[in-house]
């Protein structure tokens, strides 16, 4: 898979005069439409099996097949030269697709209301195919340990049709806000335990649901030791029923960081007891905060390198997420809330403002600036397939279990494309 930065000057068919693909199924891999003006600095996957590199000064092929982690041999037979061909400066030559490995993947689904909207069903069946679990957010955790459940439309027959298992995401949201209170509640009444976890299995089965997901937040610390004894608790009880249980941790850097998103989050612990954990990787730049990468690469490695010092990087997902945000400047603390925004949206954007996409190569994201129709400016920072290429690496690089995506509904389609190209994806 070729991924192509658009340079000034360049149209779909000059693009594809380059790579000798019909225009059609480059704008049809990347959902655009033929007639839309390019954006520079905006990245096209070109959907070829391999990718494509120009011969520079002083490369050779065994200093192009170190380059790509291929062979002389392999890079000679893909493009039809003996081993010691001379190459000439701007020769193009295919670089054979690597082998891939096997990921899980992930992806949240935040349906609202009683229903799940027709558009929001539609992204689910697009991206089943490419997922190993799908996780409806959220069962709701209430005083009186029972559960609150989300609207399920259909997803139990887009899971079931495409070998997708369902994942039982399990919170202590009250009045959508994480609650202490809730958790305190709960984790320190072994009667309240029992009865939830009766509750889970029960609704699970009926539901068909094969993997139990606490996604508990913003605890008191000193629930620490409480939330690790129910996850202790709650792993034996569910492994007696041959159910998956998971569970999503904040992103810590040490065992010492505090704070109520961290604190009670025990990292060796979660290792220990559970199959598989998802790391919230995403969020330094969000909503409600100063303009900057949401997922920068810098510090989620800082992270998934703590935790795999904690836990087998087996069993580590690395939460990714599905869109950006549109900040308006300047950024004042508490002052309007960044606008988030799909990745094909904030092309979108900048094709409508005429402003070109730049790359922040040391947080691998690509961001860009504008002017509303009232002359306010703004700053967008989302992601795109050099960004998204940035986070397989890193998977492929840590000896990671998977990705998990929040969440759907968000259209990215070069991430889809990307992640078949880099990955095989499990079926449980």
């Amino acid at each position: 898979m070729q991924i192509h930065v658009v340079q000034s000057g360049q149209t779909l068919y000059s693009i594809s005069q380059t790579y000798e693909m019909p225009v059609q199924t480059i704008a049809e891999a990347n959902q655009i439409s033929t007639d839309d003006a390019l954006v520079v600095g905006q990245a096209l996957v070109i959907p070829i099996t391999g990718n494509y590199y120009w011969v520079q000064r002083g490369d050779s092929l065994y200093t192009i097949s170190r380059k790509f982690g291929t062979t002389v041999q392999a890079l000679a037979a893909a493009n039809h030269i003996g081993a010691n061909s001379t190459l000439q400066i701007g020769q193009r030559l295919l670089i054979p697709q690597r082998p891939r490995r096997n990921a899980e993947v992930n992806a949240y689904i935040e349906p609202r209301g009683t229903t799940i909207a027709p558009a929001l069903l539609e992204s689910a069946r697009e991206a089943a195919p490419h997922l190993t679990y799908l996780a409806p957010f959220s069962f709701r955790i209430q005083r009186d340990a029972s559960l609150q459940a989300p609207a399920l439309t259909d997803l139990s027959t887009i899971a079931g049709n495409n070998g997708v298992t369902l994942m039982m995401v399990v919170t202590n949201l009250e009045r959508d806000q994480f609650s202490a209170e809730l958790g305190e509640l709960i984790l320190n009444s072994e009667e309240l335990q029992n009865r939830l976890l009766e509750n889970i299995i029960q609704t699970a089965k009926r539901l068909g649901f094969r993997d139990i997901h606490f996604d508990i937040e913003h605890l008191r610390p000193e629930d620490r030791e409480a939330y690790n004894r129910f996850l202790r608790k709650a792993a034996e009880r569910i492994h007696q029923e041959n159910f998956l249980m998971s569970t999503a941790l904040a992103p810590k850097t040490s065992a010492s960081q505090t704070g109520a998103w961290y604190t009670a989050h025990d990292y060796k612990v979660h290792g220990e007891v559970a199959d598989f954990v998802v790391i919230m990787t995403y969020e330094w730049g969000y909503s409600g905060g100063p303009p900057m990468p949401v997922s920068p690469i810098g510090p989620v490695r800082q992270v998934l390198e703590y935790a795999i010092s904690e836990m087998p990087a087996s069993k580590i997902m690395m939460g990714q997420n599905l869109y950006g945000y549109d900040w308006t400047l300047p950024y004042v603390p508490g002052g309007p809330f960044a606008k988030a925004l799909s990745p094909q949206a904030a092309i979108a954007l900048a094709r409508d403002r005429n402003v070109q996409i730049l790359y922040d190569y040391t947080a691998q994201a690509p961001h860009f600036n504008y002017k509303d129709d009232e002359g306010r400016s703004h700053t967008v920072w989302f992601e795109d397939a050099r960004s998204i290429q940035a986070k397989f690496n890193l998977i492929k690089e840590l000896g990671l279990r998977g990705i998990s995506y929040w969440k759907l509904g968000l259209s990215f389609p070069q991430n889809w494309l990307l992640l078949e190209d880099n990955f095989k994806i499990v079926k449980r």
